[in-house]
């Protein structure tokens, strides 16, 4: 019995001499592991996975040294080291630049406070719209007509449409099939879609970086996949080697089987699009009646 209390005595004070672990930091080492995970999963998806493994084989180099004392190549490192951080910002612009932007395309506040989008140019994304963009994309899809078409949602286009030439012409079947049509003038880039409106054609889209992609999908299939990493837009796309159609949305492409499901995923997008500002406007609604009545 003396032994089993001396045993209790020696674990307490062991357990004694740890850090204490409270809620705070619980959430701090979730916050931070989540952190890490995220950066780790882009490293991996773009070209910073390429230039982490050349940096570590700096670093291998760069133990080697200092086991081996070789002063002269170690003096050289420690110079180095400040303009090396420099460097390596520039190195990576391209992939912060585009971090940054998934970043900012979170429309965190507009999630949580409704905003009143009835008078946002082209917010109709009605059901005759639905239809006409399906219809249009499958008949494409049939003579294999290559065509990258982007659906405007939260993020503005407008960088983007500027890259075109503007249209400015309600959705119509007809009208899109044109514009993809071979040796036009206005087939080759995407076309930017706002509410009900054809916005503008011929636009250039950032190419995605995401190494994951199908090698065997092309250019077109690229740029739907970058455009959808850098704002929260949902692009169709119709191969022009095979007339498969793809969604792309949030970074990742969705290939289509028909017309049913495709018109599911637009009538998704307009459903999404119509609570916050009809909530907003069923409240002002109630207001004014409410103030005529007691007038």
């Amino acid at each position: 019995m003396d032994i089993f209390l001396e045993v209790l005595d020696k674990l307490s004070s062991w357990l004694s001499l740890l850090p204490r672990i409270s809620a705070k930091n619980i959430v701090e080492i979730a916050i931070i592991s989540f952190l890490v995970y995220e950066l780790l999963v882009w490293i991996k998806n773009t070209r910073a996975w390429t230039l982490l493994k050349g940096l570590l084989v700096i670093f291998a180099f760069s133990v080697v040294v200092v086991l081996f004392k070789l002063d002269t190549i170690l003096w050289i490192i420690k110079n180095i080291t400040a303009i090396a951080v420099t460097a390596l910002l520039v190195v990576f612009q391209p992939e912060l630049r585009k971090a940054l932007e998934q970043l900012g395309s979170q429309n965190i506040i507009t999630n949580f406070l409704p905003v009143d989008s009835s008078g946002k140019e082209g917010s109709g994304f009605n059901e005759r719209t639905v239809n006409e963009l399906v219809r249009a994309t499958f008949e494409m899809a049939k003579v294999k007509t290559g065509a990258l078409m982007v659906i405007e949602r939260g993020t503005s286009l407008k960088e983007i449409e500027r890259t075109g030439i503007e249209i400015n012409g309600l959705i119509s079947s007809q009208l899109l099939i044109n514009i993809f049509e071979h040796n036009t003038p206005l087939h080759d880039g995407a076309v930017v879609i706002r509410g009900n409106r054809v916005a503008a054609a011929t636009c250039y889209l950032p190419l995605s970086d995401n190494m994951s992609i199908n090698k065997a999908l092309g250019t077109r299939h690229r740029a739907a996949v970058g455009v959808s990493e850098s704002t929260d837009s949902l692009t169709i796309v119709v191969s022009e080697e095979t007339g498969r159609v793809s969604v792309a949305q949030e970074g990742h492409l969705q290939t289509i089987s028909d017309a049913e499901t495709l018109r599911t995923i637009l009538s998704g997008i307009r459903e999404t699009a119509e609570p916050s500002g009809s909530r907003f406007r069923l409240w002002k609604g109630r207001l004014i009646n409410g103030k005529k009545a007691d007038k």
